[in-house]
């Protein structure tokens, strides 16, 4: 098999051509490589290969042989480096499989690499100094968002058709929405964090993936779904398989459109345009949509001041257990200067703070919830712009101290962390792309607590409705050069 012919396929169909013996997994693998030859070096989203551990047999699984790439961060993959991202974790090599990684292999995944994160996930676009910036297929000089950015930069640019993406204040649905792609951030408590920690960012973060195709998030979610022992909580597991939810009539939904952002940050033209040609596409479909005012319970100060105390405390944990465990400094030499000085910021944060942080997430998942009691999806812009341009982030970020730097990743991405302090599912689709720049656009659906299956139904209509996976970005290995 060539390259532009596994660049064709999604992972399904990848592994229905494994089980139908048209191809083998060594051949796949062979044109992922040859994918990563191509691309790489000028979108740097894949930061390390390794020769595939896992031989599954054809058909033993529902993406049994199809290669795959887990993020820097997130997951545990026994005998290979997990270096977060960061000069203090360099050279950092996991002795066991995480339960993530278990349920990789069992579905039959081909685990070939690693993709690149910004420094402990810490950033909504990846440009860590460990291994520098990935870049976006859809414009080289643009960030591909993050923190799965190079996750979202392999799986648009033709390396995978699926990949392992984290997801604690728009981590997955950001990268889907800069490159082009679909990426559903699954409810709090449907994937085990385990057996290392319990829960991540108390709550915020979750695991999922990023793919060109809706059914292939629904079967990873449903190969990767489910608690293990000692989980301190679960989503109630759904009560039949996400992937056959993809091809069911949604019926007419309620959906709520709030086109502006909480705290009054205004979404750029381009992107209100794309929103407004959505609700009507919505609305063809049958769908009855309306303009929502949805209340948070707290006001947007409010919010981002807990989400510092909660975010910088947590860091600050991460970094001195580090720390500890390299024997390396927490200084210039091995954190960047927004990640240092949240750390400062976060070993200041008080136990009566940290606790009315978590006081004020009950807060906002109680309003949201009131919500959905009235409507079943909530739309908004994944981002309130286009893809940055690269450095964007950086720009005065040594001035910062941690709030000021979690008020900036906040409201350069505002719509997306509310569904991770109050635990709801939520997706970003790539519906559409700027006039202009024809840089991909992408629109966010949330719903109520353990309703994935009404977001995999929506999705499934709106794909066959208006298809995007034949749309490839300028950068994509099914061309001879990768042009």
């Amino acid at each position: 098999m060539n390259v532009a012919e596994y660049a064709s396929f999604d992972a399904v169909g990848l592994a229905q051509l494994v089980a139908e013996g048209e191809v083998t997994p060594a051949e796949l693998e062979g044109a992922a490589r040859e994918a990563v030859r191509r691309v790489n070096p000028r979108i740097n989203a894949v930061v390390e290969t390794w020769p595939a551990q896992d031989e599954p047999a054809p058909g033993s699984a529902p993406l049994a042989g199809v290669p795959f790439l887990i993020k820097d961060i997130g997951v545990s993959m026994a005998g290979r480096r997990s270096e977060l991202g960061s000069r203090l974790a360099a050279g950092h090599v996991a002795h066991a499989d995480s339960f993530l990684m278990t349920r990789f292999r069992r579905a039959g995944l081909v685990t070939i690499g690693r993709t690149a994160a910004p420094e402990l996930a810490y950033s909504t676009t990846t440009e860590p100094v460990l291994y520098g910036a990935t870049r976006n297929p859809w414009d080289l000089e643009r960030s591909a968002g993050g923190s799965s950015g190079g996750a979202g930069a392999a799986v648009a640019a033709g390396v995978v058709p699926l990949a392992h993406a984290t997801d604690a204040a728009g981590s997955l649905r950001i990268p889907a929405a800069c490159t082009g792609l679909f990426g559903l951030k699954p409810t709090r408590g449907r994937v085990s964090a385990g057996p290392d920690f319990d829960e991540v960012f108390n709550g915020l973060a979750v695991q999922g993936g990023i793919s060109r195709t809706v059914r292939d998030s629904a079967v990873l979610l449903d190969q990767i779904r489910g608690p293990e022992p000692g989980d301190p909580y679960w989503a109630q597991e759904p009560s039949r398989p996400y992937a056959e939810e993809v091809t069911r009539d949604p019926g007419s939904l309620r959906i709520g459109v709030l086109a502006q952002a909480w705290g009054g940050l205004r979404t750029a033209a381009p992107v209100a345009e794309a929103l407004s040609r959505t609700v009507r596409q919505l609305a063809s479909l049958g769908h009855q949509v309306e303009e929502v005012q949805v209340d948070l319970g707290v006001g947007w100060d409010e919010f981002v001041l807990a989400g510092a105390h909660q975010w910088t405390a947590n860091l600050a944990a991460s970094i001195d257990e580090l720390a500890a465990a390299t024997g390396r400094p927490v200084d210039s030499s091995t954190l960047e200067p927004p990640v240092l000085a949240s750390y400062h910021y976060g070993r200041e944060v008080g136990g009566t703070q940290f606790v009315a942080a978590l006081a004020l997430r009950n807060r906002v998942a109680r309003s949201l919830g009131r919500y959905f009691t009235g409507h079943d999806v909530l739309l908004t812009p994944t981002l309130p712009e286009l893809p940055v341009p690269l450095g964007t982030h950086a720009e005065g970020a040594e001035e910062l101290d941690g709030l000021g730097w979690i008020r900036r990743i906040f409201e350069m991405s505002p719509f997306t962390t509310v569904f991770n302090v109050a635990g709801t599912p939520a997706m970003s689709v790539p519906l559409a792309a700027d006039a202009e720049t024809g840089l991909p656009i992408g629109m966010q659906f949330a719903a109520g607590y353990g309703r994935e299956d009404t977001l995999f139904r929506l999705a499934g209509q709106l794909e066959q409705a208006h298809p995007w996976s034949d749309r490839v970005p300028p950068l994509w290995a099914g061309n001879p050069t990768g042009h």
